[in-house]
């Protein structure tokens, strides 16, 4: 019998078959980055920012021919000149599909900054552009407007995608970077800016505060979670296309565990196809569960492990429903310290991606943590 391979996809960037369709969005994202509107988007780790704008913006290339996307990650970037490095290579890259254009587009447009471009054995993947420090400071505004150069010149539009961008608010030299960033990408005609990343906080901050220069720099979208039903038709009929068999009742089980994440849904869909031969049962679904939380249970165990007593007995009473954490009752019952430590400890825990605060109050980002902390860590300790 040959192996399946398994419709669901988690850890990668979801593409084709496996991209849950987000009609509305990628339509307006679609028209806000083809219209010139600059687009920050947000929304917590692992919901599919990078896939949705990877997905519309692969659909916008095909409809539009003059149009070129650039895709950076500002994950790992750890220095001004990494940034402008990656910047530069990136863009380039951006313009053409040929490994000569770029060194001859690198050398026509950079040569004012002495650029070093590096070709390994395979020229699409290892090509590389390391600009002279002195230059880069005498000519950072000429790079910043790189692709505004190109794009006029080639009669193109290019959009660039950088992701999480909050990142490169922790580099040396932020603030002065920010400035000139703003300054020169709000005077560009030919090229549009989609700016994404999953600390909310952060983002809010720079993107919405009037003090900051990235203020009203574009439209500012919140990413939310896929509906319900849009995960259920897609589980099923995947279940469907590879002759096995899903019940609407276990899948809306399935969607309600992983409380509609899209990294979560991915998950235990994967475990609990691989687990059917042909009709998924209840038993499936609950061993697909104890999976996924062993899965993640490392993560989790880590996680717990760097928190204080006080940050930890916050999370339980959240996860029992409290909501007035600095009353005297509250802070009484589970030991949570002073007023002002539950307030820093709030902060700490949202820096950190454990919880986020929404108008309805704080919740936990991570649904199977939360699962795994409500249903066995508070027992345990």
């Amino acid at each position: 019998m040959i192996a399946m391979d398994s419709p669901f996809r988690y850890g990668k960037l979801a593409e084709g078959t496996s991209f849950v369709n987000r009609v509305e969005e990628k339509r307006m994202l679609k028209q806000n980055l083809s219209s010139g509107i600059n687009t920050m988007l947000v929304s917590p780790r692992r919901w599919g920012k990078s896939s949705l704008v990877k997905e519309a913006m692969r659909e916008l290339i095909y409809e539009k021919q003059d149009i070129r996307v650039c895709y950076i990650d500002a994950f790992s970037i750890n220095s001004e000149e990494e940034f402008y490095n990656t910047f530069a290579r990136e863009v380039v890259k951006a313009t053409d599909n040929k490994w000569e254009a770029w060194v001859s587009t690198a050398k026509e447009y950079l040569k004012s900054l002495s650029p070093k471009i590096s070709i390994g054995p395979d020229p699409m993947v290892d090509f590389y552009i390391d600009l002279e420090v002195r230059s880069l400071k005498e000519n950072d505004r000429d790079l910043l407007n790189l692709p505004e150069k190109i794009a006029h010149d080639k009669g193109i539009k290019i959009i660039v995608c950088i992701d999480e961008f909050q990142n490169l608010a922790g580099l040396k030299g932020y603030d002065m970077l920010e400035r000139k960033m703003r300054s020169v990408w709000q005077m560009q005609q030919n090229v549009t800016y989609c700016l994404y990343g999953s600390k909310r906080h952060m983002m809010v901050e720079i993107f919405n505060s009037s003090s900051k220069p990235f203020y009203r720099f574009g439209q500012l979208l919140f990413l939310p979670k896929i509906e319900e039903y849009e995960w259920v038709q897609f589980i099923m009929n995947s279940f469907k296309k590879t002759d096995k068999e899903i019940s609407e009742e276990l899948t809306m089980q399935l969607v309600g565990i992983a409380d509609s994440h899209s990294w979560y849904v991915q998950q235990l869909a994967y475990f609990t196809w691989n687990l059917t031969e042909r009709y998924t049962t209840t038993d499936i679904l609950q061993t697909a569960v104890r999976q996924i939380i062993d899965t993640n249970l490392p993560l989790f165990q880590s996680e717990c492990e760097s928190l204080t007593p006080t940050q930890l007995n916050l999370l339980e009473a959240l996860s029992n429903g409290e909501k007035a954490f600095t009353s005297v009752a509250v802070m009484s019952k589970y030991n949570l310290g002073t007023p002002q430590n539950v307030t820093k400890n709030k902060l700490i825990l949202q820096k950190r991606d454990i919880i986020d605060k929404t108008p309805e109050g704080f919740t936990f980002l991570d649904p199977i943590f939360k699962l795994w902390f409500e249903t066995e860590y508070i027992s345990g300790y």
